[in-house]
């Protein structure tokens, strides 16, 4: 059962007067349809998601004051990507305020990333209507300094393995080179453990899917190299 909204309008900082708004940013389609209700927070979502955009490129502009616009706007896409906004969503515990439909719920939809950061743009949307632009800013932005207090760290996550080869290319002349170790679980929840190689350094990497665990090995290994790379000693 979904905890008391009043709880998470304490969390957000925001004395009131609240609408109804914030109640249907809670809303999944699934319960919507469930219970026959002519809401859900699909249009929050949507709002939100706007309302975000503009937050993180004023935040984006005054932390990176050299950045060019290529730069900020790669910045941008990882910040508003959903594992992002699913780690923001988890420390608001948002999930916990979510009403979800039987099948929905049964199946850990409260906890999927992709309906966490849909769920964490509904709550800004709602918060935004209620609270005003300045208010959302200021929280968002308290928000951001604590999760994501260096937005450039967040580059590798973009396209991991083309950064790897980029780098590769660039220094050795050469491309990483994947294969699969072997997968585990079953049929229809595979796991695969994947293994890069390059230039005699090798990194590993796990998912659900084959393309997933060559991103996450591609991104320990370039990590790894670029603080090699770095490193006085």
């Amino acid at each position: 059962m979904a905890r008391n909204l009043e709880e998470l309008k304490q969390t957000l900082g925001f004395p009131g007067p609240w609408s109804k708004r914030l109640d249907e940013a809670m809303t999944h389609r699934s319960y919507a349809v469930e219970n026959n209700l002519a809401y859900d927070n699909q249009r929050l979502e949507f709002l939100g998601d706007a309302v975000l955009e503009i937050i993180l490129t004023e935040y984006l502009f005054h932390l990176y004051p050299d950045a060019p616009e290529g730069e900020m706007t790669k910045m941008r896409s990882a910040l508003v990507r959903e594992p992002a906004l699913a780690r923001l969503a988890r420390k608001l515990r948002l999930g916990d305020y979510l009403r979800t439909g039987r099948g929905e719920r049964d199946a850990g939809g409260a906890d999927r990333d992709s309906t966490l950061a849909d769920l964490f743009e509904a709550t800004l949307g709602a918060f935004y209507l209620d609270a005003g632009f300045d208010v959302v800013r200021d929280f968002m932005l308290r928000l951001a300094r604590e999760e994501f207090p260096d937005p450039r760290s967040l580059l590798t996550t973009l396209n991991p393995k083309g950064l790897l080869q980029e780098y590769s290319q660039r220094r050795w002349g050469t491309t990483p080179e994947y294969s699969v170790l072997h997968t585990s679980g079953p049929e229809h929840l595979p796991v695969y453990d994947v293994e890069v190689h390059l230039h005699g350094y090798i990194a590993t990497g796990r998912a659900a899917s084959r393309k997933h665990a060559e991103s996450e090995a591609a991104k320990n290994l370039y990590r790894f190299l670029v603080k090699q790379e770095k490193c006085p000693c």
